[in-house]
């Protein structure tokens, strides 16, 4: 059993209250563990608010391993110890459950919907205000973005250089791998390479990333997982995301998570940029509008 002083458990109250959200927590760290340390967080994802009524020993059985993996694991997570991880889940409402017997789509409606809810909420304790000022400036101080992004996260990328256009910033988006990799090879020093990876792990993404980041350029990533070969190469990382519902499959809330982040950091960069950015949207209406009925 753990044992902490009162003046522990004080400072163990304050670090877990800056765990807003503990599944988005570990989820985003998960890849980071191995082994028995891995089966320890995913028990902790499964239980939840629950893990309020679960002991140590008790974790450790449903991982199947020993108490002090259990505590390794929640030190590799950030935490001291178990009880840290426990003050965290016992500030989380529940989670709605689909209720037993329900047909498969119903299920599938559901379990999705969850998921898109979770990954939002977890937003806010894997994006900070400073993560986002720092991207923001980043790109406002660029004479050239560069977005890549490749599969699922394409469209992403998309939505994040039609924005920054949009705003007024000279922005290049090939979709195409090889081009993007030329692209990013001929950056100056003061450009950004904006780089959308769910996995973080996406050979086309990081090879052009890592051109970027060899030519001087600064590297912004916006990506699911905390550690990654994407993050590696990244001066500014923007974390955001969901779980996988589908076996080799992004389930549509990490992009959801990722959209909304390009919508906050579309926010703040309108901010600094002031009248130049909104005299470049009146003219994007401008061409919008000329192209509706």
């Amino acid at each position: 059993m753990e044992r902490h002083s009162p003046t522990g458990s004080t400072s163990a109250d304050a670090r877990a209250a800056g765990v807003r959200n503990l599944a988005a927590h570990v989820r985003a760290r998960l890849p980071q563990l191995r082994d028995a340390e891995a089966r320890v967080a995913q028990v902790l994802l499964d239980q939840g608010p629950e893990l309020v009524r679960l002991s140590v020993s008790d974790v450790a059985a449903m991982a199947h391993t020993a108490p002090s993996s259990v505590v390794r694991a929640c030190q590799r997570l950030g935490f001291r110890g178990y009880q840290e991880v426990k003050i965290t889940a016992a500030r989380e409402a529940p989670r709605p459950t689909t209720p037993e017997g329900a047909d498969p789509t119903s299920r599938a409606l559901a379990d999705t919907v969850q998921a898109a809810r979770e990954a939002l909420d977890g937003l806010s304790a894997t994006v900070s205000p400073d993560h986002l000022r720092t991207a923001a400036e980043a790109l406002h101080g660029a004479s050239r973005i560069l977005v890549v992004g490749a599969g699922l996260s394409t469209a992403v990328a998309t939505d994040a250089a039609y924005r920054l256009r949009a705003l007024g910033c000279a922005v290049d988006a090939p979709t195409d791998p090889l081009t993007a990799e030329v692209a990013a090879s001929t950056l100056p020093a003061d450009a950004v390479c904006l780089a959308v990876s769910h996995t973080g792990a996406t050979r086309t993404t990081v090879d052009a990333a890592r051109r970027a980041h060899a030519r001087g350029a600064t590297v912004i990533s916006l990506t699911s997982y905390a550690r990654s070969p994407l993050t590696e190469t990244s001066q500014c990382t923007l974390l955001a995301g969901g779980q996988d519902l589908t076996l080799g499959l992004e389930a549509v809330a990490g992009r959801l998570a990722h959209l909304v982040v390009v919508d906050a950091l579309a926010l703040t960069l309108l901010a600094l940029r002031g009248p130049d950015a909104q005299q470049a949207l009146a003219r994007s209406a401008e061409v919008t509008a000329a192209h509706a009925y």
